[in-house]
Formats: C-alpha cells, sequence, structure tokens
C-alpha cells in the first residue's frame, strides 16, 4: 500500500484530494479509476480496519465494560481513534456562551474519516429534496434535480453494496432492479413495533443500510460500473471477491475486518490503489490552498503532523473533501491579496448556511416484549427498519404547524450488554438486589425501546462559521468559530417527533421512560449532535449567491472542487453520506472530463 512520508510525494498530482472519508475516498476512486495520478492528504493517521477491528469481543472484556469516555464517546470498541468532540491541540470555538447556541463539531483523525464508524444508513434524497423552497418558498432550491443525481444513486449502491427493499413510497425513492442487495428479517421487536405503528398510520419498512447480506457479483458489477475500463473492472472484481457477506457477529460501530459494511478504507481505497495511481500521506493537516496569479489553484500548504514541518502538495486539480466544516475551515485559512476573504468567497457565502439534522430521542419500557424466549436477535449494526416520513400532505395543506419532516429511527432487542444492562432499573422494581435484582434484569432485559428523530434542517442566516479572531491550534492554523441557532421550524419539529414517539411506545402498551419534551427547545440535540453537518459552501446556479456550481466547481477557482457535504443546499431528513458519494462521483466524472479537454 503507498502509504507515503511527505517527503516522498511526485513534484506534481493531477488531482490532490484533501480528506480520505466518503466524499475524499469516491473522488480518489473514481479519478484513479480512469487514470489520473492522485494524491490523497489525511489529517490522522493511517488505519486498516482488517487488523484493526475488534470482531468478537465483547464490552466485558474493555475498560469499563466498553462504557463511554470522553476519549472515546461512542465506547471503548467504537472505531474511531484519534478523534471525537475535542481533539487535544485542535480547538474550535463557539460565537456564543449560550449553550442553545453551541455547535458540537465531531471529527476522526484516522484514514476514512467518519466512513468507520457511523450508521451506514443509506437513503436517496427524493425529489422535493432537491426542490424545497419551489414547494414551501423556503430554503434553497439545489441547481440539480433527482434525475440528475438517481444514476449516481444507483453507481454508489452497488459499488458500496446497500441492502433495502423498494416500497414505493412519496419521495423516497426506489432503486432499479441490481442495486438493492436483499434485506435481513425484521427482528421480534421490529416487527411488533410494526405493527402497533401501523395503527397510527406510521409505515415502518425496512431500512437501506450499506452492509452486504450476500457476497457481491463480482462478474457483473464491475462492468456496468465502469464499461470499457478493464484495469477498473479487473482491480474492482479482484476488491469485490475480497469482500464478505456480513455474518452479524460485530457492531458496525467498531469497523468491519470482512469488509461486509461499507467504509472508505475497505471499500474505496483498496481498488484506488490497486490501481497504482494512488498515493497517501496520512498524518497531513492541510492549512490553505495556494493560487498563482492568475487565481489558478496550484497546490496544498499542510503540515507533516510526525515531523511539525510544512509541506506542499501541487497539483493540476485540488479537491477538498475534508468534511463540510473543514473545508470551509481551509478555504477561510487561504487568503491573499487576489482574495482577501478566503477562497472562493467572492460571493461571502463561504462558511454560510451550516446545518445538521434535527435530533430528538425518547425511551420506554413495553412489558410485551418481558421474558421473551432466547431467539435470534443478531443482524447488521443497527435496525432493520425505520419509519420514512410519512406526513407529506398533511404538511403541504399547512396542518403541521412545520414545513419539513423527519424520520424514525428506533432500536429494539437484546442489544450487546453494557454498564446500564442490569443496572438503572430502579424505575420498574423501585429497587432490588441479589436473586430478585438478576431476576429483573433477565426479565427486562430487552423489554426497552427507543425512538429517535432525524429530521431536515432548512438553512438560515444565524447558522454559520467563521474564523476565530485570536484562537489557533497547535501548528498556528486559525480555528473554526462557530454561530448557530435553531429557528421554530426545527423546535416544533422536535416537539412532534416527541409526541409520535410516545404515541407508538403507548400504542406497544409500553410506558415512557421519561418525562414527556413537548417544548422543543428543551428536546432537539444540539447543534452538530447528529454528526450530519452540510453546507457551508453551497452550490448554486448564480455565483452570487452560493461557492460552486452544480458540480461543486467553485465559481471563482475553475480547478478547485469541493466535494464533500458542504455544497448541500438543504440537509433532508435522510442522512447524507450516500449523497454525498453521489454527487462526489458526478463531481468527478466532470472533472475528468474537464482535465481532458484542457479546461482546467
Amino acid at each position: 500500500m503507498p502509504i507515503l512520508p511527505s517527503t516522498k510525494t511526485q513534484p506534481e498530482y493531477d488531482v490532490v484530494v484533501v480528506g480520505s472519508g466518503a466524499a475524499g475516498g469516491q473522488t480518489a476512486y473514481t479519478c484513479t479509476m480512469s487514470g489520473a495520478r492522485v494524491l490523497m492528504l489525511e489529517a490522522g493517521r493511517n488505519y486498516d480496519p482488517v487488523t484493526e477491528t475488534p470482531m468478537f469481543q465483547t464490552n466485558d472484556q474493555a475498560p469499563l465494560r466498553g462504557t463511554n469516555t470522553p476519549d472515546k464517546p461512542y465506547g471503548f470498541h467504537d472505531a474511531t481513534v484519534d478523534g471525537g468532540w475535542q481533539i487535544a491541540g485542535e480547538p474550535y470555538t463557539q460565537a456564543s456562551t449560550d449553550p442553545a447556541q453551541a455547535f458540537w463539531w465531531w471529527r476522526a483523525r484516522m484514514l476514512g474519516g467518519r466512513t468507520n464508524h457511523w450508521g451506514r444508513i443509506s437513503l436517496r434524497n427524493g425529489p422535493y429534496d432537491f426542490k424545497p423552497h419551489r414547494r414551501d418558498g423556503l430554503g434553497f432550491d439545489w441547481p440539480i434535480s433527482y434525475e440528475d443525481v438517481a444514476p449516481y444513486y444507483d453507481k454508489v449502491e452497488m459499488l458500496i453494496g446497500v441492502f433495502g427493499t423498494n416500497e414505493g413510497l412519496e419521495n423516497t425513492p426506489d432503486s432499479p432492479a441490481g442495486c438493492l442487495q436483499p434485506a435481513p428479517a425484521l427482528r421480534a421487536g421490529e416487527q411488533f413495533t410494526r405493527a402497533r405503528a401501523k395503527i397510527l398510520g406510521l409505515p415502518v419498512i425496512p431500512i437501506h443500510r450499506a452492509v452486504l447480506t450476500q457476497k457481491q457479483d463480482a462478474a457483473t458489477l464491475p462492468a456496468k460500473l465502469h464499461p470499457n475500463n478493464p484495469l477498473a473492472q479487473r482491480v474492482l472484481a479482484q476488491a469485490m471477491r475480497q469482500r464478505l457477506a456480513c455474518f452479524w457477529a460485530t457492531p458496525c460501530g467498531r469497523g468491519c475486518a470482512i469488509k461486509a459494511n461499507y467504509q472508505s478504507t475497505t471499500v474505496h481505497l483498496p481498488p484506488a490503489l490497486a490501481t497504482g495511481h494512488l498515493d497517501i500521506v496520512p498524518n497531513a493537516m492541510a492549512r490553505e490552498v495556494l493560487t498563482d496569479a492568475t487565481g489558478r489553484a496550484t497546490a496544498v500548504v499542510y503540515i507533516d503532523k510526525t515531523t511539525g514541518q510544512e509541506a506542499v502538495a501541487r497539483g493540476r486539480v485540488i479537491v477538498l473533501a475534508a468534511s463540510a466544516a473543514a473545508s470551509v475551515q481551509i478555504l477561510l485559512n487561504s487568503k491573499s491579496a487576489r482574495f482577501p476573504q478566503g477562497l472562493a468567497n467572492s460571493s461571502g457565502k463561504v462558511g454560510k448556511y451550516l446545518m445538521d439534522s434535527v435530533g430528538a430521542s425518547l425511551g420506554g419500557q413495553v412489558p410485551a416484549l418481558e421474558n421473551l424466549p432466547p431467539h435470534p436477535e443478531d443482524g447488521a449494526g443497527g435496525a432493520h427498519a425505520y419509519v420514512p416520513w410519512w406526513l407529506y400532505q398533511e404538511q403541504l395543506a399547512g396542518k403541521l404547524g412545520f414545513p419539513r419532516g423527519y424520520h424514525i429511527e428506533f432500536s429494539t432487542g437484546k442489544r450487546m450488554p453494557a454498564m446500564g444492562t442490569g443496572a438503572g432499573l430502579d424505575y420498574l422494581t423501585g429497587g432490588s438486589y441479589g436473586r430478585k435484582f438478576k431476576e429483573d434484569a433477565r426479565r427486562y432485559y430487552g423489554s426497552t425501546v427507543g425512538f429517535s428523530g432525524r429530521g431536515e434542517m432548512i438553512p438560515n442566516d444565524h447558522c454559520y462559521a467563521d474564523l476565530d479572531p485570536l484562537v489557533k491550534d497547535r501548528w498556528g492554523i486559525p480555528a473554526l468559530r462557530f454561530h448557530w441557532k435553531w429557528s421554530e421550524h426545527e423546535l416544533r419539529q422536535a416537539a412532534h417527533m416527541e409526541t409520535t414517539f410516545a404515541a407508538i411506545i403507548e400504542a406497544m402498551g409500553g410506558k415512557v421512560r421519561t418525562k414527556l419534551k413537548t417544548n422543543g427547545a428543551t428536546a432537539i440535540e444540539p447543534g452538530g449532535k447528529i454528526i450530519h453537518e452540510v453546507g457551508g459552501a453551497i452550490m448554486g446556479a448564480d455565483r452570487a449567491n452560493s461557492v460552486t456550481n452544480q458540480w461543486g466547481q467553485t465559481w471563482d477557482v475553475k480547478n478547485l472542487f469541493i466535494t464533500d457535504g458542504g455544497t448541500f443546499c438543504s440537509n433532508s431528513d435522510k442522512n447524507p453520506t450516500l449523497t454525498i458519494m453521489a454527487l462526489a462521483w458526478r463531481a468527478s466524472d466532470y472533472l475528468l472530463a474537464e482535465l481532458q479537454r484542457g479546461n482546467l
């Protein structure tokens, strides 16, 4: 694997990609498969899930029973290394001291970025999601439609492996035949939830998740994805044969040694490296993009974190794929006499319209799920089912009091025991110990349910990032400062989530565990907490009001592209990762064509 120190890179590459996650991995994959020479800069260390994933360790084998700590917010076995909400020496700041206006910024300092620990939920944006302003007059329409992106959704689903079903529901797009893998069966608790939610008019359907339920068809898929490209077909077929179907043994957030789930490190990077066209420099902290006298991007300046020395990576094309906020930081720090407000910022929109998913949650206990006989409850790392937004028509008619919707994720069953499995039962038992405590633990284990909403946020003028005038990181790079404020649209949506969750729990014959939060301001999660931040470099049809065109190409610098979630004009209720990859593939195809024509 050509993992290089900064001193061993080539003098110049066709493409320099900053970031190695969903956007960076997809960009590097697409470019190298077409023969472009690519250098990838990753701010974190090298990481190999094949050798580093704790596949079979249970929580009792981990420190503190695997529970969350400040260093490992998602538990000891979570795949994220050298990252989290806070990273030593890499601060970010808040413009307000009000906790309600704080933004939580999650960063993964490792090859593959957040793709190593994410939930793998892979939902397509629907037609409404690309034209939301046309529907309700709020926010912005994208300069592209669902039809523009649909072929790339098809490609990404076939490449990474996504299971799911086609249900024919409104604004919940189906996939063409051959794109999706078979969905696993619903667990007992999920089937019970489906039956009781149906009474309330809520559709519970199989979720789409980037996990292999069967081996990929290495004999036919490579030719579909890369027609007339023998090299790409050969290396992709080899990579697909090395991936195994999931055997339901390990939570996906740990990573996957058998490559059954999607990670950039197991799906995008191996075939890209096998082409011989990709070099990767880990521990490369990008600081700024350099430009020449004509305003053309020429290189990325980065800090080699192993030596503390400054280095330069030169390329004909520069692609920022570092994550929405990180790419904003690089653009704002790329100041020059020609670009005094930061690079690609003639519109003044760099950093503006930062978004996250709206989140709220509620749990309960269901007597009908107590003392169930032992039965298989294994499966993919997460739920096999979810509730897509079901009230489009009521919302369009103005009956709900908020303009955008949400989907519901939920968990049931006997999940892997942790610190709280036998503790925390006082609200049910009144307190017990000894033999009675053991009986209670067996009785109630698996009878709790949890519901979480993931809703659409409308971009607003109060949510943006700029540079802190005083604070810098350990390498002297100015830190990001976040400005954040939820609007009434999101607060009302969060309150609706809570009442819906309570209704489902009660329909199951259960009881809500905590007091219902009918006030959206108390129900809603902090900005950034859902780790779905997008925006900050939105695309558009008018350069005066956007940072990039429909291809992720910046208006001001034609050989500078952004392929991460920064270009999103809205943040639908669908998780953004699948759309990030589809847009990155689409942008890369355009980039390659422009390179070939000599336009870059």
